[in-house]
């Protein structure tokens, strides 16, 4: 909603549990619902699989379309809210996990939402969040109603989020946590306004680059399945060889199940395949167990071959088809709705502030400051109005910036580049130190409104 900047068709929001079904929120020329059961036989949608968790399922599901200009670029499913205890879990009538891995697997980023005031992480979130095994590089997490405690209250919220996620999330990175105050309404506490501003900005930016990134997405899945089919092949033509053929199959299959362990420890051996390849051992036992081993197929060693070249030779190439393609064609942006918002304008993160500020006043903005700056220049012994490098370098390393950063101000300062700063330029130094010592990035370029008035180029008036 916060996005979109615009209700859509099944949205409800309140404190209490509201809606307990998914929600795929897409383009459409006109507004509109499609129940589950409509959805999932529609070829134009990405859907149809879905259709394996039943009834139960397919109630809970629907697609809301809208024309909003958000969803041209990207598609959201909106999941349901977590419960907590078992009772809840069980009433659901469907396997909620899998559902969650099926989307998870095929989505481009998955934002897990806290609330700062109810952080507890429930057995369902708990069970929710390690369905997403493996699709760890597509997890960021939003801390939402964070201007309704005070700033000491949000540090100790923000550590007690992260040590509870540790605990679910067996990964040695730290998850990104975005936090801020995700809905339309004034602040409650004022505090960290810049704080959420600048976390909304990095959260949008993430958002926004995800077009771009679909291709190498896909390619990226791509490669992870072709290396699991490859480490599956290896897993059945294994215990297709082991089983016997006439005698004691049962026993053996079983005797085969209980030691996959063991099996995959000498797969990894024999094929010189990573650990981190294999599915995970007591899923592969359950899925094992209602399968005829005898059915399985032997090893094809071409059908191997073939994933190898493609994996070593192929993929190198259509990621060059990629990039190429990608340089060629306009840099495809998310706008509409709330991205739209921080884009121009006084309202635009960081408009006004560090080496922006001044850019839409008259007056030269190191001006307010030069008399100052002027006291400090007259006592470095300026000779026809200037002062060397070396008289500026004894004044400009008193601010304790690094040499890298200090050289950069000297050639933004260095306006005429003659080795040399004037009065004006000494200024403009000092303003770029200080933009620098207040936290902020210096530009690539100097700014038109940053350029000392004495060094600006006169207009050229047609006669």
């Amino acid at each position: 909603r916060y996005l979109l900047e615009q209700d859509f068709p099944g949205m409800r929001i309140g404190p209490e549990p509201t809606t307990d079904s998914f929600i795929a929120v897409m383009y459409g020329e006109t507004e509109g619902n499609v129940p589950g059961n409509a959805l999932v036989v529609d070829p134009k949608k990405p859907f149809r699989k879905l259709s394996r968790f039943g009834n139960a399922f397919l109630n809970r599901f629907m697609c809301s379309q809208l024309p909003n200009e958000v969803l041209k670029s990207i598609s959201i499913i909106d999941s349901p809210g977590i419960l907590s205890g078992e009772k809840q879990r069980i009433s659901r009538g469907y396997d909620f996990c899998q559902v969650l891995q099926w989307f998870a697997e095929r989505v481009d980023r998955i934002i897990l939402l806290f609330d700062a005031h109810k952080l507890d992480i429930s057995d369902e979130f708990s069970e929710a969040i390690k369905s997403f095994r493996g699709q760890d590089d597509k997890i960021r997490v939003v801390l939402n109603k964070a201007d309704q405690v005070d700033t000491q209250q949000l540090m100790r919220v923000y550590g007690a989020l992260m040590w509870s996620l540790g605990k679910v999330i067996d990964t040695p990175e730290v998850l990104r946590v975005y936090i801020g105050s995700f809905w339309a309404h004034p602040l409650r506490n004022t505090d960290n306004r810049r704080l959420f501003e600048a976390e909304a900005q990095d959260l949008f930016k993430d958002i926004q680059s995800l077009p771009q990134k679909a291709a190498v997405r896909k390619l990226n899945d791509l490669i992870k399945r072709a290396r699991l089919a490859k480490v599956h092949a290896y897993i059945i033509s294994y215990l297709k060889k082991e089983m016997p053929s006439v005698f004691g199959k049962e026993n053996k299959k079983k005797e085969l199940i209980n030691k996959l362990p063991e099996i995959y420890i000498q797969l990894q051996r024999e094929y010189h395949i990573s650990a981190g390849d294999f599915p995970e051992v007591k899923k592969m036992q359950e899925l094992l167990e209602n399968c005829d081993f005898t059915k399985f197929h032997s090893l094809k060693p071409k059908l191997i071959e073939a994933v190898d070249n493609m994996l070593a030779n192929k993929i190198a190439s259509l990621m060059n088809l990629i990039t190429q393609e990608e340089s060629n064609m306009p840099t495809e942006m998310v706008h509409g709705g709330a991205f739209d918002g921080t884009m121009a304008g006084p309202f635009g993160h960081g408009y006004g502030e560090g080496a922006k500020e001044g850019a839409d006043e008259e007056e030269w903005v190191v001006a307010k400051d030069k008399p100052a700056y002027d006291e400090i220049f007259y006592t470095l012994s300026p000779i026809n109005g200037k002062i060397s490098g070396i008289s500026a370098k004894k004044e400009m390393v008193t601010s304790k910036l690094p040499n890298s950063v200090l050289g950069k101000i000297w050639k933004l300062a260095d306006c005429d580049g003659d080795g040399m700063l004037d009065d004006e330029e000494f200024a403009l130094a000092k303003h770029l130190i200080k933009i620098k010592l207040d936290g902020y990035e210096l530009p690539g370029t100097l700014p038109s409104h940053l350029v000392p008035p004495s060094h600006r180029k006169p207009f050229q008036t047609a006669e």
